[in-house]
């Protein structure tokens, strides 16, 4: 061995161990878990916080349990709904009605919006119709048209569409309807008379809105009066929001183990108009 390599290995052999890191203390140990569940805590926090202005203030989901609004709305479809579009009533709130009446920062909804609003005579239960008399309209039925202001709307018949769900007839007219503001529309009407198809003059009082259903002969809207279990004219306080989008549909004549199979896919992510 050189003298400089025996040098080298004195040297070595000569110097202390480097000492060892001690163990971290119990104290320290929960320090460090207390922050750990802490910033949980705050994430989960702010998380259920954006949750919550998200569904108050901007969007909230619903599902469409009838067949009131066909073809436009299926039975099995999900919305989401805008819930700024009109201004906050205290039916915005989820879960919560703070003691104050009216909206704020409130406009009327532009006929054919459909809408969802709470039922004037339960509000715990929503109900989704399309938006046709704002307030001073008068609105009637004539002959199963729709007559606003004593014009009737333009009707243009289109291809016959699928009902299964009324009385076994699965064929049923179908027509695209044309409001005095130009929005159009699809409508089902079934062969046969309906009461609904001739009423009389509906003069919509201020503060409310006239609702219908698109299935016309399937509806229970505000050509029925409360006291016979319908709508009658809803209270724009009574207002939700307006439904924008179908972001997912299941075809409710499935069961659900059919999974992918029961899925509307052309029918995902959709405009509601």
């Amino acid at each position: 061995m050189t003298e400089d390599a025996k040098k080298l290995a004195v040297s070595s052999e000569s110097q202390p161990p480097k000492p060892q890191a001690p163990p971290p203390s119990k104290a320290k140990k929960k320090a460090k878990q207390e922050e750990s569940l802490f910033d949980i805590i705050k994430t989960v926090v702010s998380v259920v916080a954006i949750v919550l202005v998200v569904r108050t203030f901007v969007f909230e989901p619903f599902n469409i349990p009838s067949g009131s609004m066909k073809p436009t709305l299926l039975v099995g479809d999900f919305v989401f709904v805008s819930k700024f579009s009109y201004g906050i009533s205290k039916f915005s709130f989820p879960w919560i009605r703070p003691p104050f009446s009216g909206r704020i920062l409130g406009s009327l909804p532009t006929r054919g919006d459909v809408v969802v609003f709470k039922l004037p005579r339960d509000t715990s239960v929503d109900y989704i119709k399309r938006i046709v008399g704002l307030p001073g309209d008068r609105i009637q039925m004539i002959d199963g048209v729709l007559n606003i202001n004593g014009e009737p709307v333009k009707l243009q018949q289109v291809e016959d569409g699928v009902d299964p769900d009324y009385h076994g007839h699965a064929s049923v007219h179908q027509f695209i309807e044309t409001l005095p503001n130009g929005v159009q529309h699809p409508i089902f009407k079934h062969d046969g008379v309906n009461p609904l198809d001739n009423t009389a003059v509906f003069t919509v009082p201020e503060g409310k809105v006239f609702a219908m259903g698109d299935n016309r002969d399937n509806s229970l809207d505000s050509r029925v009066p409360p006291q016979e279990d319908g709508v009658g004219f809803v209270p724009v306080e009574n207002l939700v929001g307006r439904a924008e989008v179908r972001w997912f549909s299941f075809d409710d004549q499935k069961p659900w183990y059919y999974g992918p199979f029961g899925v509307r896919w052309s029918r995902l992510f959709t405009g509601v108009h």
